[in-house]
């Protein structure tokens, strides 16, 4: 239900009423039995109300949220600060801060007044079984005063503009190859033996540029449509320096199948950075190409990137 006014009080010009449901009650009453002293618990019972108030509302809008991702429904932080988070899916986490009936100004706890992509006050009223969304702010200070707030509805404006971050891809730990221990996709070059690439394992084997190497790592990479589907393979092999660093050899092949590499695919060499340090590109015929041996201390990381005609394909790399 959305109202103009509301029990007398200067509030913006929308809000929205959501029923307080029995199972927010009930999860309420759960989380403020378990705190110390009266005070905990009735600042446990009003957070976890918000919160729920809040998410009702943001499903009933078509967001999707996740309930229990939140701090608000961690026995251990509801137990050490005052949280009432809401995680957003794919935005990040909104604080949805409760008030009494009579309540017009909301202190904000220094532990809530960061990570947040905005604030919603939400204002209890028992007595009718209502909690009443006042307005939305994205910034706040040491306390907001509910004439400050936004309509309840450009929270909706504000979330739809907050792009999802690209999900990090975690890197490929070569310190652990040493211990024969390899990420999802990699294998060891010694594990292609007697398997139906044991071919493409023998060829890499009798490569002169790779006899020095200790431990080698092999994974398909696949430019989909740029080569018909047809996967390339990036050989990793290393070599433990006495210096403690580690020495690599990364070379790039066609499949199994398969005797050359289409002509002008990029072999590239990143810094953390992402300046170019090498790169090579491969000729008509060519049947692998490689970089020069470099050597990176332990804790430092590189990508290599794959491309062909604005096509690439990243790899991240840490020792």
């Amino acid at each position: 239900m959305i109202s103009p006014a509301f029990s007398g009080l200067i509030v913006p010009s929308l809000f929205v009423l959501i029923p307080i449901t029995q199972v927010a009650k009930k999860t309420a009453q759960q989380f403020a039995t378990q705190q110390p002293t009266p005070q905990k618990q009735e600042q446990v019972y009003l957070n976890t109300l918000a919160v729920c108030a809040v998410n009702d509302y943001l499903q009933m809008m078509g967001i999707a949220t996740d309930l229990t991702a939140g701090d608000s429904w961690n026995p251990v932080m509801r137990l050490c600060v005052d949280v009432a988070d809401l995680d957003v899916t794919g935005k990040g986490r909104l604080e949805c801060r409760p008030l009494k009936k009579d309540q017009q100004i909301c202190l904000i706890p220094p532990e809530v007044s960061a990570e947040r992509i905005g604030y919603i006050l939400v204002q209890i009223d028992e007595s009718v079984g209502e909690a009443t969304l006042l307005g939305f702010t994205q910034t706040v200070a040491n306390e907001v005063h509910i004439h400050q707030l936004q309509p309840i509805e450009d929270v909706l404006t504000h979330l739809s503009q907050i792009q999802q971050p690209e999900p990090v891809k975690p890197s490929v730990t070569l310190s652990q190859w040493f211990e024969n221990l390899f990420e999802a996709g990699w294998q060891s070059l010694d594990s292609l033996f007697g398997t139906e690439s044991g071919n493409l394992a023998w060829g890499f084997r009798k490569n002169s540029e790779l006899t020095q190497a200790s431990v080698k790592g092999v994974k398909l990479i696949d430019l989909g449509m740029e080569l018909e589907s047809q996967p390339l393979t990036l050989l990793v092999g290393l070599m433990q320096e006495a210096d403690d660093k580690v020495g690599i050899r990364i070379q790039l092949h066609p499949a199994a199948g398969e005797t050359y590499l289409p002509a002008n695919l990029q072999l590239i060499l990143r810094a953390q950075s992402g300046n170019i340090i090498q790169e090579v590109r491969s000729r008509t015929q060519d049947n692998y190409i490689q970089l020069k041996r470099f050597k990176v201390p332990d804790g430092k990381g590189f990508s290599i990137q794959v491309v062909l005609d604005g096509v690439s394909v990243t790899e991240e790399f840490s020792v």
